[in-house]
């Protein structure tokens, strides 16, 4: 089953079998995708290429690794990762559904979505702060533009 990201994507996380698992608002779903691939495939649907989007955040941002992706601009939806994309380990995260984080220890963190749904990742606190921060910025500097 292909995956197209959603205005519902809470996160789409690695599984075992180099699939994912896919939450959204009420649901989950096993994709024969890597949360990478779905990522490139719903950039295409939406019409652009998961590249092109990478180059505009990195251009937007100034930064260089780890950037948020604007999958759909017209919707706002925008996801982050929490490693380098390319890593088996790397969670996609809905930047629209984060209500909180919360630190584990020093190597885990639980997300909690505006809908009580909470998943763990394993990555710092202070990685998931600067992801949700860079990502606000992206979608912050987007709306600005497109208001002028």
């Amino acid at each position: 089953m292909n995956y197209e990201v959603s205005k519902g994507t809470l996160a789409v996380v690695p599984n075992e079998k180099n699939g994912s698992l896919v939450y959204e608002d009420n649901e989950r779903y096993l994709v024969d995708q890597t949360p990478y691939e779905v990522m490139e495939s719903s950039c295409l649907y939406f019409g652009s290429s998961y590249e092109g989007r990478k180059q505009g955040a990195k251009s937007i941002l100034g930064a260089e690794y780890k950037v948020p992706i604007l999958v759909d601009d017209s919707d706002h939806i925008i996801l982050f990762p929490t490693t380098s994309p390319l890593s088996q380990d790397c969670v996609w995260v809905s930047l629209s559904h984060v209500q909180k984080y919360i630190k584990i220890d020093s190597n885990n963190t639980k997300i909690i979505f505006d809908n009580g749904k909470e998943i763990i990742v394993p990555v710092s606190f202070r990685s998931v702060e600067n992801q949700i921060s860079r990502a606000t910025r992206l979608d912050y500097t987007i709306r600005t533009r497109k208001n002028k």
